[in-house]
């Protein structure tokens, strides 16, 4: 090469250049050999000089390179196109010095001596910066003996770009611990890198040329095979498909893709194989306690909120299959199921044991011999039951030679075991506070891995829950019975016969779930042939509201023997306060209802206090044969409030009317407020009454399923009139003459009832009464007697003051009445009405 001057100078503009052709691969000619090839990728430019340095042939990709069209560099020399030009692209520097331009003239003469150069250089582009490019030159010989040098050139950024890549390929290949593989169209192994070299165990040259058949095995290529041509054909990758290992040990995850060039050719596949047996074992183990975390919150969310012995042994049971086990079976001790005492004596062969549930995948004949519900079983001290029986130690039995030396010799139960198919069984104890309650059997049949010591770590972890909820759930039954019995021996055992009414009640303790509540009836012998009626419900459960029940009973009765009115005595009841508490602390609060029936007259006074409003059937003689109504009743506050006074409502009853009283718990339900059921009530009663007993049972047989697990006190009360001829009253007026004209009125009754012998001392103490009414009151005088299961009599006046009874003395005239009618009658008392008082005594019929 020389630097003539007829070349293109970095201060001379060439002439116009034309447009260069589109990018695309070309030979040397400049025709098109197709896009997306390594060489389009980096545009080489071929230039041929001769021996002068003369431009003999410009590519299109030399023009587009540099900037010179060929018209205007064909023919001269290229010395002016070395160089820096004003700035290089990016800021790149050469790699190397870039030649001057004299320096042309040696790359020339070195041509000419080696016959070839290669090197980098800095040539200048038309706009005047400076192409780095990668240059190779050959001396070549034409057909007539005539030498010419041919040059071609890459841009060093194409270049180096590709040489990344390839170097970030070769590093794939040679440094990462990933399997990585290139197949051909044929799915033969092209490049394999030494990792999965390894994992295959042959070498990396013993892949190539060859499939996945002949490397792994027809058994273990075949799915790989159709998986590999799939993705050739489809272009769909696969990634992260986890397989087993083709030895059967670990796995592996493989990954695929297609291979196609920048014109879009097929080239073959891609492969990655990754070792992921440690994350496939990590996996599982994290399944593994996933799934017994979930197992123990299943099982304790199951028997957490049982309060039954043997239901919660049965959720147990249940709960085990078949996520832990394919049978399962609970033993406890028998005084257990019925919440009785833990045991003190040490298991011995005699103790008696029961199957308390049982659990199992499916069903048959022998394994209802190996697990029967309800059983009574019995195991020697000697065999692992009767072991973990007495030691409180789990057993862990895993093959079937342990298994058929369980107990004794052909034990029925030992070759149903073995029938079944059992290969492996867990024992283990329920404990509570150190005390072996019983134990859970555990089983697993063939076709699944027996248990091993997690399985035992994580049974044990079960038992101990399952213990303490089993004594839990025995304490309660303990409690609870306890309260019952008490709340039993509290309610009355049988209502006292009363003249005109017909009672039927009915008592309903609260599911199992639900401690016994306070709820209670009574039904109450008052002066003057009437009844009292009362119910009520202590707030709380348990012993305490039991307890609580009771006292509030006791009260009510008592003060009902004062014959006072229903307001009064729930006002007096209020006021006991910390007296009926179960302690000073906690307070207490009842609600009631306190009903009295006067069947002379008919009438009835209800009070309520907090409590359900009664119903009152009337009878109807039309077609309905009955119309039942809730009774608008002032409502009041529960006892134990106070602050608000509670009110008395008479009411005018018709013969044969009926009321009914009860707790909230016949009305009540989770889905529905209280007046869905109060209506439902209605509805209930207002059908045909043939008797009260089966209206009970009708009441009760309509409470909602859902309803609150509460006890239910019911009373139903047939307000009748007592019978003709049993009842006669007198006034008489505030003159002398009254005591005489009583005497002869209860003697001519007397005579007319038969009861000549009650004559003497009932005409004595009328004389006496109606004396002191006479002395006192300065008013008409009433006497009522009253003939039913004993004589009833009554004098009124309207005095309100009650007369006192005193001790008189020897040297007394007076004040003996009182003790005289005291003495003789079977009881006496007085109460208050709205016009005086009444005071009243019985007398035992003969």
């Amino acid at each position: 090469m020389t630097a003539s001057g007829d070349t293109p100078a970095a201060d001379e503009p060439p002439p116009e250049r034309a447009q260069p052709p589109p990018p695309g691969g070309e030979d040397a000619g400049g025709a098109r050999t197709g896009a997306g090839t390594v060489l389009d990728t980096l545009r080489v430019a071929v230039v041929m000089l001769d021996t002068t340095g003369r431009v003999l042939l410009w590519s299109p990709l030399a023009e587009e390179m540099l900037g010179w069209a060929g018209e205007h560099i064909v023919g001269r020399r290229v010395g002016g196109l070395f160089g820096p030009g004003e700035r290089t692209p990016g800021g790149e520097s050469p790699p190397r010095p870039v030649p001057s331009p004299g320096q042309g003239e040696q790359i020339l003469g070195e041509l000419l001596r080696s016959g070839r150069w290669d090197g980098i250089l800095s040539l200048r582009h038309r706009d005047g910066h400076s192409v780095q490019v990668e240059a190779r030159a050959s001396l070549l010989v034409d057909g007539d003996g005539r030498p010419f040098v041919l040059a071609s050139m890459v841009e060093t950024r194409r270049l180096q770009t590709l040489e990344h890549d390839l170097a970030a390929l070769d590093s794939l290949f040679d440094a990462s611990p990933l399997g990585v593989a290139i197949f051909d169209n044929e799915l033969r192994y092209v490049r394999v890198n030494d990792a999965l070299a390894r994992m295959n165990g042959i070498s990396a040259a013993d892949h190539i040329g060859h499939t996945v058949h002949d490397v792994l095995g027809v058994k273990a290529a075949e799915s790989l095979t159709a998986l590999q041509r799939d993705v050739l054909n489809t272009g769909r990758p696969v990634i992260d498909l986890v397989a087993p290992s083709p030895d059967g040990h670990g796995h592996r995850s493989l990954s695929y893709h297609r291979l196609v060039d920048r014109a879009g050719r097929v080239l073959g596949i891609s492969a990655t194989v990754i070792d992921v047996t440690e994350r496939i074992q990590a996996a599982a183990r994290t399944e593994r306690a996933r799934r017994r975390l979930t197992l123990l919150n299943d099982v304790g969310s199951r028997i957490a909120g049982q309060l039954d012995v043997r239901r919660n042994a049965e959720e147990l049971a249940s709960a085990l299959v078949p996520t832990f086990c394919d049978y399962s079976g609970v033993v406890l001790h028998s005084q257990l199921t019925d919440g009785g005492e833990l045991p003190t004596a040490p298991y011995g062969d005699s103790t008696p044991m029961r199957q308390t549930g049982v659990g199992a995948i499916t069903w048959s004949p022998d394994v209802v011999r190996m697990i029967r519900p309800g059983q009574a079983v019995s195991f020697d001290r000697k065999s692992p039951f009767g072991q973990v029986l007495v030691t409180g130690q789990p057993r862990l039995l895993a093959s079937r030679a342990e298994l058929a030396n369980l107990t004794f010799p052909d034990d029925p139960k030992v070759r149903a075991t073995l029938a079944v198919g059992i290969e492996s069984m867990l024992v283990l104890p329920l404990r509570a506070h150190g005390v072996v309650l019983g134990m859970v059997v555990a089983s697993r049949a063939g076709g699944r891995e027996p248990f091993d010591q997690e399985d035992l770590a994580l049974g044990m972890e079960l038992a101990d829950r399952a213990g303490a909820a089993l004594d839990n759930a025995r304490l309660y039954v303990r409690e609870r019975e306890g309260a019952l019995m008490l709340q039993r021996a509290l309610l009355p055992r049988s209502t006292p016969a009363a003249p005109g009414v017909d009672v039927a009640y009915r008592y309903v303790p609260g599911s199992s779930v639900a401690e016994v509540g306070g709820d209670w009836f009574d039904v109450l012998p008052l002066a003057g042939g009437r009844v009292g009626f009362v119910v009520g419900d202590v707030m709380g459960h348990g012993l305490p509201a039991a307890a609580t029940m009771g006292r509030l009973r006791t009260a009510v009765r008592t003060l009902a023997g004062l014959d006072m009115p229903p307001d009064e005595l729930l006002r007096r009841v209020s006021e006991l306060g910390d007296d009926l508490a179960q302690s000073r602390s906690e307070g207490w609060m009842a609600t009631a209802v306190y009903a009295v029936y006067d069947p002379s007259t008919r009438r009835c006074a209800i009070a309520q206090a907090g409590h359900p409003p009664p119903v009152l059937i009337e009878p109807d003689p039309g077609p309905a044969g009955s119309r039942a109504r809730l009774l608008d009743l002032p409502p009041g506050v529960p006892l134990g409030i106070g602050g608000v006074r509670f009110e008395t409502t008479e009411l005018d009853v018709p013969d044969g009317t009926v009321l009914v009283l009860y707790t909230d718990g016949l009305v009540e339900s989770r889905r529905h407020d209280i007046g869905t059921g109060l209506e439902r009530l209605r509805s209930t009663l207002s059908r045909p009454l043939d008797s009260l007993e089966d209206a009970c049972d009708d009441l009760l047989a309509t409470m909602e399923p859902g309803r609150e697990p509460d006890d239910v006190a019911l009373l139903m009360a047939r307000l009748g009139t007592l019978p003709s001829g049993s009842t006669t009253a007198w006034t008489f007026p505030a003159e002398a003459s009254a005591v005489r004209l009583a005497r002869r009125r209860v003697r001519d009754a007397l005579a007319e009832w038969d009861l000549h012998e009650l004559t003497d001392v009932t005409v004595l103490l009328v004389s006496e009464l109606v004396t002191n009414s006479l002395r006192y009151a300065h008013g008409p005088i009433g006497v009522r007697m009253v003939r039913g299961s004993s004589l009833l009599v009554e004098v009124s006046d309207p005095l309100p003051d009650p007369p006192q009874e005193r001790v008189a003395t020897e040297e007394d005239e007076g004040g003996r009445g009182l003790q005289l009618v005291a003495g003789a009658s079977r009881r006496w008392g007085t109460r208050h009405g709205p016009l005086g008082k009444t005071v009243w005594f019985e007398l035992a019929l003969p």
